[in-house]
């Protein structure tokens, strides 16, 4: 279950109001990662601080004037991005899953999405690889490469 502003671990009660926003939207995106809640805690809790620190006024602002559910639902992608930015550079796979198909970016430690249809998959893996600039590795079932589509940086 995620945090929000009204459930959330007792050690970010002390903090101020926009630290602990902060802190719940990183633990939240770590969670979503397969982080453990011991773990996710007090990196979010730093992670939070050190961000606090480095912000502007206006951002603080705008973060303590976003409710729970503008938090909550931010982008999926974009939370994944936020907290393993490495993964920007990183090719999306699309592998077999329990539940279908899935989409993954590579060294991440779970699924982006998962799909019922294969071809709905590999369409996702490339937009996102488009996106980024990397490229689209389509697995077959048994785990081997059946294809790979490369995007160029479209900064260069």
């Amino acid at each position: 279950m995620p945090w929000d502003m009204n459930d959330y671990p007792s050690s970010l009660k002390n903090l101020d109001t926009a630290v602990r926003k902060k802190a719940i939207e990183i633990g939240n995106a770590m969670l979503d990662e397969g982080y453990n809640e011991g773990r996710a805690i007090p990196i979010a809790t730093e992670q939070a601080k050190e961000w606090y620190n480095n912000a502007s006024q206006e951002e603080i602002n705008n973060l303590k004037s976003k409710s729970d559910q503008d938090i909550q639902e931010r982008d999926e992608e974009d939370r994944q991005y936020e907290n393993r930015p490495e993964l920007l550079e990183k090719g999306e796979h699309v592998v077999s899953h329990e539940d279908g198909w899935a989409v993954q970016a590579e060294d991440a430690i779970k699924p982006s999405e998962v799909f019922d249809v294969k071809d709905e998959a590999i369409k996702r893996a490339k937009e996102i690889a488009e996106n980024k600039g990397t490229q689209a590795i389509i697995h077959r079932q048994d785990g081997t490469i059946q294809d790979q589509v490369a995007y160029s940086d479209r900064d260069n």
